[in-house]
């Protein structure tokens, strides 16, 4: 993890798509250029992703942001940049939680990790494959 984040600062992020219901992010084409650009935001320091978990018509991530950039127009920018280049329609704006201190992260990451389980569209988190993660 880069030296500038904060192990007290992780937010779980939703953003969602329009209309929901509509697979637009679970396509093959889709969740790799969705990938890419978050892993290339990543790279540039904008946020750092410990995981996330696309679903058809939303995803769910567990983040941690540079101290130096807003967290709103971190993803507001990605957003119109993926809706650019994807045509993914998304919802306006986004959930946030920053995780307190007497949440615990594993929990949080279980929770997104079985969404797929709960939706019904797999039997084992572990084979979803529009899941990613940073070890440790």
């Amino acid at each position: 993890m880069p030296s500038w984040v904060s192990d007290s600062a992780v937010y779980f992020i939703t953003i969602c798509t329009h209309p929901r219901g509509v697979n637009q992010l679970c396509r093959p084409e889709v969740a790799a250029w969705l990938r890419e650009s978050m892993d290339f935001r990543e790279a540039r320091g904008d946020w750092w992703i410990h995981l996330a978990v696309l679903m058809p018509d939303h995803l769910h991530a567990l983040m941690s942001f540079a101290r130096d950039r807003s967290m709103n127009s971190a993803i507001a920018q990605w957003k119109l940049y993926a809706a650019r280049e994807t045509k993914i329609h998304w919802q306006a704006d986004f959930f946030e939680h920053r995780l307190r201190n007497d949440e615990n992260l594993q929990e949080k990451a279980r929770y997104v990790r079985m969404n797929p389980v709960r939706a019904g569209l797999i039997g084992d988190p572990e084979k979803w494959p529009y899941t990613w993660a940073h070890a440790g």
